[in-house]
Protein backbone atom coordinates (compact mmCIF):
# COMPACT_ATOMS: atom_id res chain seq x y z
CA UNK A 1 0.00 0.00 0.00
CA UNK A 2 0.86 3.63 -0.71
CA UNK A 3 -0.30 6.76 0.67
CA UNK A 4 0.93 9.43 -0.59
CA UNK A 5 -0.49 13.25 -0.45
CA UNK A 6 -2.41 15.28 -3.06
CA UNK A 7 -3.66 18.36 -3.90
CA UNK A 8 -7.26 19.42 -4.29
CA UNK A 9 -9.23 22.76 -4.58
CA UNK A 10 -10.80 23.26 -1.51
CA UNK A 11 -13.38 26.09 0.20
CA UNK A 12 -12.05 29.44 0.72
CA UNK A 13 -12.88 29.26 4.50
CA UNK A 14 -10.49 25.71 4.46
CA UNK A 15 -8.22 27.19 2.18
CA UNK A 16 -7.15 29.56 4.45
CA UNK A 17 -7.85 27.75 7.81
CA UNK A 18 -4.52 25.27 6.70
CA UNK A 19 -2.77 27.91 5.25
CA UNK A 20 -3.53 29.74 9.03
CA UNK A 21 -4.79 33.42 8.16
CA UNK A 22 -5.43 35.40 10.87
CA UNK A 23 -9.31 36.47 9.66
CA UNK A 24 -10.13 32.66 10.51
CA UNK A 25 -7.80 31.26 12.47
CA UNK A 26 -8.54 33.99 15.18
CA UNK A 27 -11.89 32.49 15.26
CA UNK A 28 -10.97 28.96 16.93
CA UNK A 29 -8.91 29.06 20.51
CA UNK A 30 -6.18 26.94 19.16
CA UNK A 31 -4.03 26.77 15.82
CA UNK A 32 -4.01 23.18 15.52
CA UNK A 33 -1.41 23.10 12.82
CA UNK A 34 1.00 25.11 15.51
CA UNK A 35 4.07 23.21 17.60
CA UNK A 36 2.82 22.98 21.26
CA UNK A 37 -0.71 23.09 21.10
CA UNK A 38 -1.75 19.95 21.51
CA UNK A 39 0.52 20.04 24.79
CA UNK A 40 -0.98 23.03 25.74
CA UNK A 41 -4.27 21.70 25.09
CA UNK A 42 -3.26 18.49 27.56
CA UNK A 43 -2.51 20.77 29.70
CA UNK A 44 -5.91 23.14 30.12
CA UNK A 45 -7.20 20.03 30.20
CA UNK A 46 -5.97 19.13 34.05
CA UNK A 47 -7.79 22.23 35.14
CA UNK A 48 -11.26 20.68 33.89
CA UNK A 49 -13.19 18.42 36.13
CA UNK A 50 -15.49 15.67 34.40
CA UNK A 51 -17.61 12.74 35.59
CA UNK A 52 -15.37 10.08 34.65
CA UNK A 53 -16.81 7.42 36.51
CA UNK A 54 -20.12 7.70 35.32
CA UNK A 55 -18.92 8.20 31.76
CA UNK A 56 -16.82 5.22 31.97
CA UNK A 57 -19.95 2.99 33.35
CA UNK A 58 -22.64 4.30 30.57
CA UNK A 59 -19.61 3.85 27.53
CA UNK A 60 -19.53 0.13 28.99
CA UNK A 61 -22.97 -0.56 28.83
CA UNK A 62 -22.98 1.02 25.34
CA UNK A 63 -19.90 -0.39 23.87
CA UNK A 64 -21.43 -4.07 25.28
CA UNK A 65 -24.54 -4.16 23.34
CA UNK A 66 -22.54 -3.79 20.68
CA UNK A 67 -19.97 -6.33 20.94
CA UNK A 68 -16.66 -4.28 20.63
CA UNK A 69 -13.70 -6.40 21.79
CA UNK A 70 -11.46 -6.09 24.57
CA UNK A 71 -9.15 -2.94 23.53
CA UNK A 72 -12.35 -1.09 23.71
CA UNK A 73 -13.15 -1.42 26.97
CA UNK A 74 -9.27 -1.10 28.08
CA UNK A 75 -9.69 2.07 26.29
CA UNK A 76 -13.15 2.85 28.19
CA UNK A 77 -11.35 2.14 31.60
CA UNK A 78 -8.18 4.37 30.83
CA UNK A 79 -10.72 6.95 31.20
CA UNK A 80 -10.49 7.07 34.39
CA UNK A 81 -6.90 8.23 34.46
CA UNK A 82 -7.26 11.88 35.21
CA UNK A 83 -4.81 11.97 33.01
CA UNK A 84 -6.31 10.27 29.97
CA UNK A 85 -7.93 12.64 26.99
CA UNK A 86 -9.93 12.30 24.21
CA UNK A 87 -10.14 12.67 20.15
CA UNK A 88 -13.40 12.80 19.25
CA UNK A 89 -15.40 13.43 16.11
CA UNK A 90 -18.66 11.88 14.86
CA UNK A 91 -21.20 11.23 12.15
CA UNK A 92 -25.04 9.82 11.34
CA UNK A 93 -25.48 6.54 11.70
CA UNK A 94 -25.13 5.37 7.71
CA UNK A 95 -26.53 2.24 6.50
CA UNK A 96 -23.34 0.13 6.15
CA UNK A 97 -21.33 2.89 7.81
CA UNK A 98 -22.72 5.49 4.82
CA UNK A 99 -20.48 7.00 2.51
CA UNK A 100 -16.44 6.57 2.43
CA UNK A 101 -15.97 10.45 4.55
CA UNK A 102 -17.65 8.17 7.98
CA UNK A 103 -14.53 5.34 7.47
CA UNK A 104 -12.28 8.49 6.78
CA UNK A 105 -12.84 10.31 9.87
CA UNK A 106 -12.39 7.42 12.02
CA UNK A 107 -9.51 6.89 10.30
CA UNK A 108 -8.33 10.64 11.63
CA UNK A 109 -9.36 10.39 14.69
CA UNK A 110 -7.53 6.61 15.41
CA UNK A 111 -4.33 7.59 13.70
CA UNK A 112 -3.75 10.85 15.64
CA UNK A 113 -4.89 9.64 18.50
CA UNK A 114 -1.99 6.99 18.50
CA UNK A 115 0.21 9.62 16.81
CA UNK A 116 -0.50 12.40 20.34
CA UNK A 117 -0.05 9.25 23.00
CA UNK A 118 3.65 8.92 21.53
CA UNK A 119 3.95 12.45 21.29
CA UNK A 120 2.38 13.51 24.81
CA UNK A 121 3.21 9.92 27.07
CA UNK A 122 -0.15 9.98 28.34
CA UNK A 123 -3.43 8.27 27.28
CA UNK A 124 -5.34 9.74 24.39
CA UNK A 125 -8.70 7.97 23.66
CA UNK A 126 -10.47 7.74 20.24
CA UNK A 127 -13.80 8.26 20.62
CA UNK A 128 -16.64 7.86 17.92
CA UNK A 129 -19.63 10.08 18.72
CA UNK A 130 -22.98 8.53 16.89
CA UNK A 131 -25.46 11.22 16.33
CA UNK A 132 -28.08 8.91 17.36
CA UNK A 133 -30.82 11.93 18.08
CA UNK A 134 -30.86 12.76 14.39
CA UNK A 135 -34.42 12.32 12.68
CA UNK A 136 -33.77 12.85 9.01
CA UNK A 137 -33.85 8.99 7.68
CA UNK A 138 -33.86 10.02 4.40
CA UNK A 139 -30.56 11.08 4.76
CA UNK A 140 -29.60 7.72 5.74
CA UNK A 141 -31.55 4.82 4.49
CA UNK A 142 -29.68 3.98 1.22
CA UNK A 143 -26.15 3.73 -0.30
CA UNK A 144 -24.82 3.45 -3.64
CA UNK A 145 -23.19 1.54 -5.31
CA UNK A 146 -21.73 1.20 -8.88
CA UNK A 147 -23.71 -0.60 -11.75
CA UNK A 148 -23.15 -0.01 -15.59
CA UNK A 149 -20.63 3.78 -15.29
CA UNK A 150 -23.09 4.97 -13.10
CA UNK A 151 -23.37 5.00 -9.10
CA UNK A 152 -27.09 3.45 -8.45
CA UNK A 153 -28.75 4.08 -5.04
CA UNK A 154 -30.08 1.36 -2.57
CA UNK A 155 -32.89 2.63 -0.98
CA UNK A 156 -34.29 0.65 1.90
CA UNK A 157 -37.97 -0.03 2.10
CA UNK A 158 -38.93 0.52 5.07
CA UNK A 159 -41.33 3.48 5.42
CA UNK A 160 -40.47 6.61 8.45
CA UNK A 161 -43.51 9.35 8.42
CA UNK A 162 -42.63 10.57 11.67
CA UNK A 163 -39.77 12.86 12.79
CA UNK A 164 -38.06 10.31 15.19
CA UNK A 165 -34.53 10.06 16.38
CA UNK A 166 -32.40 7.03 14.41
CA UNK A 167 -31.70 5.94 18.10
CA UNK A 168 -35.84 5.04 18.54
CA UNK A 169 -36.19 4.14 15.48
CA UNK A 170 -36.60 0.01 15.19
CA UNK A 171 -35.37 -1.33 12.95
CA UNK A 172 -36.97 -3.97 10.74
CA UNK A 173 -35.23 -6.86 10.41
CA UNK A 174 -37.28 -8.67 7.26
CA UNK A 175 -36.76 -5.57 5.14
CA UNK A 176 -33.21 -4.73 6.04
CA UNK A 177 -31.95 -8.82 5.73
CA UNK A 178 -33.95 -8.65 2.01
CA UNK A 179 -32.06 -5.52 1.57
CA UNK A 180 -28.63 -6.74 1.87
CA UNK A 181 -28.89 -9.77 0.07
CA UNK A 182 -29.87 -7.49 -2.92
CA UNK A 183 -27.15 -5.46 -2.04
CA UNK A 184 -24.61 -8.37 -1.83
CA UNK A 185 -26.09 -10.11 -5.11
CA UNK A 186 -25.13 -6.99 -7.32
CA UNK A 187 -21.16 -7.68 -5.81
CA UNK A 188 -18.89 -9.11 -8.59
CA UNK A 189 -18.22 -12.54 -6.18
CA UNK A 190 -14.78 -12.71 -4.42
CA UNK A 191 -12.63 -14.82 -1.67
CA UNK A 192 -14.12 -11.87 0.54
CA UNK A 193 -17.83 -12.10 -0.15
CA UNK A 194 -19.23 -14.30 2.14
CA UNK A 195 -17.27 -13.59 4.97
CA UNK A 196 -18.46 -10.16 4.42
CA UNK A 197 -22.03 -11.12 3.97
CA UNK A 198 -22.28 -13.63 6.62
CA UNK A 199 -20.64 -10.89 9.41
CA UNK A 200 -23.00 -8.48 7.93
CA UNK A 201 -25.76 -10.64 8.55
CA UNK A 202 -24.83 -11.02 11.98
CA UNK A 203 -24.48 -7.56 12.91
CA UNK A 204 -27.94 -7.26 11.63
CA UNK A 205 -29.57 -10.05 13.76
CA UNK A 206 -27.98 -8.36 17.12
CA UNK A 207 -29.63 -5.06 16.50
CA UNK A 208 -32.43 -3.25 17.68
CA UNK A 209 -32.14 -0.17 16.21
CA UNK A 210 -30.12 1.58 12.81
CA UNK A 211 -27.43 3.03 15.64
CA UNK A 212 -26.88 -0.55 16.80
CA UNK A 213 -26.80 -2.13 13.16
CA UNK A 214 -24.28 0.93 12.51
CA UNK A 215 -22.74 0.56 15.34
CA UNK A 216 -21.94 -3.10 15.51
CA UNK A 217 -20.39 -2.86 12.05
CA UNK A 218 -18.57 -0.08 12.75
CA UNK A 219 -16.62 -2.27 15.79
CA UNK A 220 -16.51 -4.73 12.84
CA UNK A 221 -14.35 -2.87 10.08
CA UNK A 222 -12.20 -1.40 13.14
CA UNK A 223 -11.78 -4.72 15.24
CA UNK A 224 -8.81 -4.15 17.39
CA UNK A 225 -8.10 -0.34 17.59
CA UNK A 226 -9.85 0.59 20.40
CA UNK A 227 -12.26 2.78 18.87
CA UNK A 228 -14.58 3.67 21.74
CA UNK A 229 -18.80 4.42 20.27
CA UNK A 230 -21.27 6.40 22.08
CA UNK A 231 -24.58 6.95 20.71
CA UNK A 232 -25.75 10.57 21.76
CA UNK A 233 -29.21 9.70 21.24
CA UNK A 234 -29.36 6.88 23.75
CA UNK A 235 -31.69 7.57 27.30
CA UNK A 236 -28.43 7.12 29.79
CA UNK A 237 -26.24 9.30 27.98
CA UNK A 238 -28.87 12.12 28.51
CA UNK A 239 -28.90 11.05 31.68
CA UNK A 240 -25.36 12.34 32.54
CA UNK A 241 -26.45 15.76 30.67
CA UNK A 242 -29.09 17.06 32.43
CA UNK A 243 -26.57 19.43 34.46
CA UNK A 244 -25.44 20.37 31.23
CA UNK A 245 -28.88 21.03 29.64
CA UNK A 246 -29.69 23.14 32.49
CA UNK A 247 -26.76 25.28 32.30
CA UNK A 248 -27.94 26.05 28.21
CA UNK A 249 -31.24 26.63 29.17
CA UNK A 250 -30.53 29.16 31.90
CA UNK A 251 -27.90 30.25 29.55
CA UNK A 252 -29.72 30.49 26.38
CA UNK A 253 -29.64 34.71 25.76
CA UNK A 254 -25.87 34.55 26.09
CA UNK A 255 -25.00 31.79 24.13
CA UNK A 256 -27.63 32.89 21.43
CA UNK A 257 -26.58 36.13 21.34
CA UNK A 258 -22.86 35.13 20.94
CA UNK A 259 -23.06 32.81 18.17
CA UNK A 260 -25.71 34.79 16.32
CA UNK A 261 -22.86 37.65 16.12
CA UNK A 262 -19.84 35.38 15.63
CA UNK A 263 -21.65 34.18 12.60
CA UNK A 264 -21.67 38.15 11.51
CA UNK A 265 -18.14 38.26 12.01
CA UNK A 266 -17.77 35.22 10.04
CA UNK A 267 -19.40 36.51 6.77
CA UNK A 268 -17.79 39.57 6.72
CA UNK A 269 -14.52 38.14 7.05
CA UNK A 270 -15.52 36.86 3.54
CA UNK A 271 -16.25 33.40 4.29
CA UNK A 272 -19.54 31.12 3.19
CA UNK A 273 -20.84 28.78 6.56
CA UNK A 274 -23.78 27.06 5.38
CA UNK A 275 -25.74 27.32 8.98
CA UNK A 276 -28.28 29.58 9.71
CA UNK A 277 -28.62 31.27 13.57
CA UNK A 278 -31.27 33.63 15.05
CA UNK A 279 -31.04 35.27 18.65
CA UNK A 280 -34.14 33.80 19.66
CA UNK A 281 -33.43 30.14 18.57
CA UNK A 282 -33.18 27.93 21.57
CA UNK A 283 -30.47 25.40 20.01
CA UNK A 284 -32.48 22.67 21.45
CA UNK A 285 -35.12 20.03 20.30
CA UNK A 286 -38.38 18.91 22.56
CA UNK A 287 -39.16 14.99 21.94
CA UNK A 288 -42.84 14.94 21.58
CA UNK A 289 -45.02 11.99 20.96
CA UNK A 290 -41.88 10.09 19.02
CA UNK A 291 -41.03 13.89 16.72
CA UNK A 292 -38.07 16.20 18.06
CA UNK A 293 -39.45 19.75 17.50
CA UNK A 294 -36.91 22.24 17.79
CA UNK A 295 -37.47 25.14 20.61
CA UNK A 296 -37.31 28.97 19.85
CA UNK A 297 -37.00 31.51 22.97
CA UNK A 298 -40.34 33.80 22.47
CA UNK A 299 -40.07 36.24 25.46
CA UNK A 300 -37.45 36.12 28.67
CA UNK A 301 -39.52 33.12 30.13
CA UNK A 302 -41.27 31.28 27.91
CA UNK A 303 -40.19 28.93 24.89
CA UNK A 304 -42.18 27.51 22.39
CA UNK A 305 -42.17 24.86 19.72
CA UNK A 306 -40.91 25.92 16.29
CA UNK A 307 -44.57 26.05 14.75
CA UNK A 308 -46.24 26.50 18.18
CA UNK A 309 -46.52 22.38 18.93
CA UNK A 310 -45.87 23.06 22.76
CA UNK A 311 -45.06 25.75 25.27
CA UNK A 312 -42.70 26.08 28.22
CA UNK A 313 -41.48 28.49 31.07
CA UNK A 314 -37.73 28.14 31.37
CA UNK A 315 -38.80 26.70 34.76
CA UNK A 316 -40.84 24.11 33.27
CA UNK A 317 -38.18 23.35 31.04
CA UNK A 318 -35.52 23.04 34.15
CA UNK A 319 -37.39 20.81 35.78
CA UNK A 320 -37.63 18.54 32.28
CA UNK A 321 -34.11 18.45 32.24
CA UNK A 322 -33.83 17.49 35.44
CA UNK A 323 -36.19 14.83 35.72
CA UNK A 324 -36.89 13.12 31.98
CA UNK A 325 -33.20 14.41 30.19
CA UNK A 326 -34.53 11.96 27.57
CA UNK A 327 -37.00 14.68 26.05
CA UNK A 328 -34.20 17.19 25.25
CA UNK A 329 -31.22 17.29 22.41
CA UNK A 330 -29.03 19.63 20.92
CA UNK A 331 -28.59 21.44 17.29
CA UNK A 332 -25.65 21.86 15.76
CA UNK A 333 -24.86 24.71 18.06
CA UNK A 334 -25.09 22.99 21.44
CA UNK A 335 -23.90 19.30 20.44
CA UNK A 336 -20.27 20.80 19.81
CA UNK A 337 -21.04 22.62 24.00
CA UNK A 338 -22.17 19.14 25.03
CA UNK A 339 -19.49 17.20 23.52
CA UNK A 340 -17.29 18.87 25.83
CA UNK A 341 -19.43 18.93 28.65
CA UNK A 342 -18.56 15.03 28.68
CA UNK A 343 -15.37 14.36 27.35
CA UNK A 344 -11.80 15.85 28.16
CA UNK A 345 -11.24 16.75 24.25
CA UNK A 346 -7.79 16.95 23.22
CA UNK A 347 -8.76 17.68 19.71
CA UNK A 348 -12.17 17.49 17.67
CA UNK A 349 -11.97 15.98 13.97
CA UNK A 350 -14.11 18.09 11.46
CA UNK A 351 -15.59 17.53 8.10
CA UNK A 352 -15.35 20.61 5.50
CA UNK A 353 -19.02 21.66 6.79
CA UNK A 354 -18.40 20.52 10.40
CA UNK A 355 -15.53 23.12 10.35
CA UNK A 356 -17.56 26.18 9.28
CA UNK A 357 -20.55 26.01 11.45
CA UNK A 358 -17.39 25.58 14.75
CA UNK A 359 -15.66 28.98 13.54
CA UNK A 360 -19.12 30.29 15.14
CA UNK A 361 -19.01 28.96 18.03
CA UNK A 362 -15.85 30.04 19.94
CA UNK A 363 -17.89 32.49 22.28
CA UNK A 364 -20.47 29.76 22.80
CA UNK A 365 -17.65 27.80 24.42
CA UNK A 366 -16.87 30.56 26.45
CA UNK A 367 -20.02 31.49 27.94
CA UNK A 368 -20.49 28.03 29.67
CA UNK A 369 -16.75 29.03 30.35
CA UNK A 370 -15.03 26.63 28.11
CA UNK A 371 -12.69 26.66 25.84
CA UNK A 372 -13.15 25.04 22.25
CA UNK A 373 -11.01 22.18 21.97
CA UNK A 374 -8.25 22.42 18.62
CA UNK A 375 -10.29 21.60 15.36
CA UNK A 376 -8.52 19.59 13.06
CA UNK A 377 -9.88 18.89 9.88
CA UNK A 378 -10.01 15.42 8.97
CA UNK A 379 -8.26 13.47 6.45
CA UNK A 380 -9.82 12.44 3.15
CA UNK A 381 -8.90 9.89 0.46
CA UNK A 382 -8.96 8.29 -2.55
CA UNK A 383 -8.82 4.71 -2.74
CA UNK A 384 -6.73 3.56 -6.18
CA UNK A 385 -6.63 -0.03 -7.13
CA UNK A 386 -4.10 -1.37 -9.03
CA UNK A 387 -6.14 -1.94 -12.36
CA UNK A 388 -7.36 2.05 -11.90
CA UNK A 389 -3.86 2.93 -11.62
CA UNK A 390 -2.71 1.06 -14.67
CA UNK A 391 -4.72 2.35 -16.75
CA UNK A 392 -3.61 6.03 -15.44
CA UNK A 393 -0.28 4.84 -16.43
CA UNK A 394 -1.22 3.21 -19.75
CA UNK A 395 -2.95 6.20 -21.36
CA UNK A 396 -0.53 8.75 -19.17
CA UNK A 397 -2.60 10.74 -17.23
CA UNK A 398 -2.62 13.28 -14.38
CA UNK A 399 -4.20 11.56 -11.08
CA UNK A 400 -4.35 15.71 -10.10
CA UNK A 401 -6.30 16.66 -13.20
CA UNK A 402 -8.48 13.49 -12.76
CA UNK A 403 -9.10 14.44 -8.97
CA UNK A 404 -9.76 17.66 -10.27
CA UNK A 405 -12.54 17.13 -13.16
CA UNK A 406 -12.60 13.57 -13.31
CA UNK A 407 -11.89 11.50 -16.84
CA UNK A 408 -14.52 12.72 -19.22
CA UNK A 409 -12.36 15.86 -20.90
CA UNK A 410 -9.62 13.02 -21.44
CA UNK A 411 -11.84 10.87 -22.98
CA UNK A 412 -13.15 13.25 -25.46
CA UNK A 413 -9.48 14.11 -26.07
CA UNK A 414 -8.62 10.23 -26.99
CA UNK A 415 -11.70 10.17 -29.09
CA UNK A 416 -10.58 13.16 -31.21
CA UNK A 417 -6.96 11.89 -31.55
CA UNK A 418 -8.47 8.93 -32.75
CA UNK A 419 -9.09 10.82 -36.10
CA UNK A 420 -6.23 11.37 -38.56
CA UNK A 421 -6.96 14.44 -39.61
CA UNK A 422 -9.20 15.35 -36.77
CA UNK A 423 -13.01 15.06 -37.52
CA UNK A 424 -13.16 18.36 -36.03
CA UNK A 425 -11.36 20.08 -38.02
CA UNK A 426 -12.34 18.48 -41.19
CA UNK A 427 -16.17 19.22 -40.81
CA UNK A 428 -14.98 22.93 -39.56
CA UNK A 429 -12.28 23.39 -42.69
CA UNK A 430 -15.66 21.68 -45.02
CA UNK A 431 -17.90 24.25 -43.74
CA UNK A 432 -15.59 26.84 -44.46
CA UNK A 433 -15.15 25.60 -47.80
CA UNK A 434 -19.02 25.60 -48.66
CA UNK A 435 -19.40 28.56 -47.58
CA UNK A 436 -17.15 30.36 -49.81
CA UNK A 437 -18.71 28.57 -52.65
CA UNK A 438 -22.62 28.97 -51.46
CA UNK A 439 -21.70 32.51 -51.23
CA UNK A 440 -22.51 33.74 -55.13
CA UNK A 441 -26.12 31.87 -54.85
CA UNK A 442 -26.34 33.89 -51.62
CA UNK A 443 -25.26 37.19 -53.18
CA UNK A 444 -27.69 36.39 -56.13
CA UNK A 445 -30.64 35.80 -53.98
CA UNK A 446 -29.52 39.15 -52.19
CA UNK A 447 -30.24 40.97 -55.29
CA UNK A 448 -33.42 39.68 -56.03
CA UNK A 449 -35.23 40.34 -52.61
CA UNK A 450 -35.05 39.94 -48.78
CA UNK A 451 -37.20 36.82 -48.81
CA UNK A 452 -35.14 34.93 -50.96
CA UNK A 453 -31.55 35.80 -49.09
CA UNK A 454 -33.45 34.60 -46.00
CA UNK A 455 -34.13 31.19 -48.09
CA UNK A 456 -30.28 31.03 -49.30
CA UNK A 457 -29.05 31.78 -45.51
CA UNK A 458 -31.43 28.61 -44.21
CA UNK A 459 -29.81 27.02 -47.19
CA UNK A 460 -26.63 26.81 -45.99
CA UNK A 461 -27.58 26.46 -42.65
CA UNK A 462 -29.45 22.98 -43.85
CA UNK A 463 -26.35 22.18 -45.51
CA UNK A 464 -23.81 22.66 -42.47
CA UNK A 465 -26.75 20.40 -40.29
CA UNK A 466 -26.03 17.76 -42.47
CA UNK A 467 -22.28 18.20 -41.82
CA UNK A 468 -22.41 17.77 -38.56
CA UNK A 469 -24.65 14.82 -38.48
CA UNK A 470 -22.15 13.42 -40.89
CA UNK A 471 -19.38 14.47 -38.47
CA UNK A 472 -21.41 12.46 -35.22
CA UNK A 473 -21.93 9.57 -37.21
CA UNK A 474 -18.34 9.27 -37.77
CA UNK A 475 -17.55 9.66 -34.53
CA UNK A 476 -19.86 7.36 -33.53
CA UNK A 477 -18.18 4.51 -35.45
CA UNK A 478 -14.40 5.43 -33.79
CA UNK A 479 -16.66 4.93 -30.77
CA UNK A 480 -17.90 1.77 -31.53
CA UNK A 481 -14.63 0.80 -32.45
CA UNK A 482 -13.11 1.74 -29.34
CA UNK A 483 -15.53 0.74 -27.08
CA UNK A 484 -13.36 -0.80 -24.75
CA UNK A 485 -10.78 2.08 -24.40
CA UNK A 486 -13.70 4.44 -23.70
CA UNK A 487 -15.11 2.26 -20.89
CA UNK A 488 -11.93 2.45 -19.06
CA UNK A 489 -11.98 5.87 -19.49
CA UNK A 490 -15.92 5.80 -17.43
CA UNK A 491 -14.70 3.42 -15.21
CA UNK A 492 -11.87 5.63 -14.19
CA UNK A 493 -14.38 8.60 -13.79
CA UNK A 494 -16.57 6.59 -11.92
CA UNK A 495 -13.88 5.88 -9.29
CA UNK A 496 -12.30 8.87 -9.15
CA UNK A 497 -14.56 11.37 -9.54
CA UNK A 498 -18.76 9.92 -9.28
CA UNK A 499 -21.02 12.22 -9.64
CA UNK A 500 -18.41 14.69 -10.59
CA UNK A 501 -17.66 14.84 -6.55
CA UNK A 502 -14.70 13.40 -4.66
CA UNK A 503 -15.17 9.13 -3.87
CA UNK A 504 -16.03 9.93 -0.60
CA UNK A 505 -19.36 11.23 -1.21
CA UNK A 506 -20.57 8.32 -3.06
CA UNK A 507 -19.08 4.95 -2.64
CA UNK A 508 -19.61 2.90 0.33
CA UNK A 509 -16.87 0.97 2.00
CA UNK A 510 -18.37 -2.96 1.42
CA UNK A 511 -17.20 -2.22 -2.08
CA UNK A 512 -13.58 -2.23 -1.55
CA UNK A 513 -14.22 -4.69 1.40
CA UNK A 514 -15.35 -6.99 -0.84
CA UNK A 515 -12.42 -6.36 -3.40
CA UNK A 516 -9.42 -5.98 -1.29
CA UNK A 517 -10.80 -7.80 2.00
CA UNK A 518 -10.53 -5.59 5.77
CA UNK A 519 -6.39 -5.43 6.23
CA UNK A 520 -6.44 -1.73 3.66
CA UNK A 521 -7.79 -0.37 6.95
CA UNK A 522 -5.78 -1.21 9.62
CA UNK A 523 -2.76 -0.47 7.30
CA UNK A 524 -3.85 3.13 6.93
CA UNK A 525 -4.45 3.40 10.90
CA UNK A 526 -1.50 2.65 11.36
CA UNK A 527 0.21 5.17 9.30
CA UNK A 528 1.77 8.54 9.84
CA UNK A 529 -0.03 11.51 8.66
CA UNK A 530 0.71 14.94 8.28
CA UNK A 531 -2.75 16.66 9.31
CA UNK A 532 -1.36 19.79 7.37
CA UNK A 533 -1.89 17.41 4.19
CA UNK A 534 -6.09 17.04 3.72
CA UNK A 535 -6.49 14.54 0.84
CA UNK A 536 -4.29 11.31 0.21
CA UNK A 537 -4.19 8.81 -2.81
CA UNK A 538 -4.33 5.47 -1.51
CA UNK A 539 -2.93 2.72 -3.61
CA UNK A 540 -4.28 -0.18 -2.75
Amino acid sequence: MYINPISISRSNLINDYYHQKKSIIEKFDYNPFEMGAMKQRALELQKQNYNRQTLVSTLENLNAKWHTDKTVFTNIERLNDPNSVVVIGGQQAGLLSGPLYTIHKIISIIAFAKKQEKALGQPVIPVFWIAGEDHDFAEINHVLFPEQNRMKKHTISQRVTEKRSVSELPIDHVITSEWLDTLFSQLNETINTKEIYEQTKQALGQSDTYVDFFASFISLLFKGEGLVLIDSGNASVRQLEKKYFQEMIKKQPEISSAVYQQLQAVRQAGYSVSVDVNEGDGHLFYHLNGERILLVKTGPDTWEGKNQECQFTTDELLAIAEEAPARLSNNVVTRPLMQECLFPTLAFMAGPGELGYWSILKPAFHTLDLEMPPVLPRLSFTMLDRKSEKNINRYALDINKLMERGAFEDKVNWIAAQSNPPLDSIAEQTKLAIEQIHQPLRDIAKTMGPDLEEVAKKNLSYIHQHIDFLEEALKKNVEIKHHKTLEVFDELHLKLRPGNGLQERCWNVISIINQHGYGWINEMVDHTYSFEHDHYVVKL
